[in-house]
């Protein structure tokens, strides 16, 4: 059963107040390999290691070839919900991501919040990620998707990403059935994020 939970007001700044998780905090059920497809292109060993296997995705949810990962950052959070004409419908994510850039091998932190954009809280860089294309995840869980960097900031984490992928997606669908009032919910998620640049 999803449990939901009801954010008041400020639901971008009180989800991920509600969401924050220090560096370096594994979590649990996200370190299974990401989903497998044979025409797949291996992951640095960095990768690997982080993810705890070779993470391979669709073709569809592939990048153009020219280029490479960058950071992997596995994110924990909520994909908040509003009710319009009576149904729940994507209001944005509140996320809180830790992981590593593949070199010089890093620890790296994030935020994750409408746009969709992520913004790096250790040097203030941003993408923001355009032109979806999506993947339906198995077990009904949010979909698994590639965007397009459609806008970046500084020079730091995300100032050179290029395409970005949520894979692994456990969670943050949304609730079922019709809806009444004015009231969000937030459906907690996980997933893995890679981060590409040009080669």
């Amino acid at each position: 059963m999803t449990r939901t939970v009801k954010i008041a007001s400020a639901v971008g700044a009180l989800a991920l107040t509600s969401v924050a998780v220090p560096a370096g905090v594994s979590f649990a059920g996200t370190d299974r390999p990401v989903s497998r497809s044979s025409g797949s292109s291996p992951a640095s060993t960095q990768e690997e290691s982080f993810l705890g296997g070779e993470p391979l995705v669709p073709e569809t949810l592939q990048p153009p070839a020219g280029n490479a990962v960058h950071a992997v950052l596995k994110a924990r959070g909520v994909q908040i919900y509003e009710c319009r004409r009576g149904m729940w419908q994507p209001l944005e994510p509140a996320a809180s991501l830790t992981g590593v850039t593949m070199s010089p091998v890093k620890k790296v932190t994030a935020v994750h919040f409408r746009g969709p954009a992520w913004v790096s809280d250790q040097d203030g860089s941003m993408v923001e990620g355009t032109d979806p294309v999506s993947e339906p995840a198995a077990d009904g869980s949010v979909p698994q998707m590639l965007f397009k960097a459609g806008g970046n900031r500084g020079g730091g984490l995300f100032g050179p990403v290029t395409w970005i992928q949520r894979l692994d997606t456990q969670g943050g669908a949304a609730p079922k059935g019709s809806c009444g009032g004015d009231q969000p919910v937030a459906v907690p998620y996980r997933a893995v994020y890679r981060f590409f640049t040009k080669k």
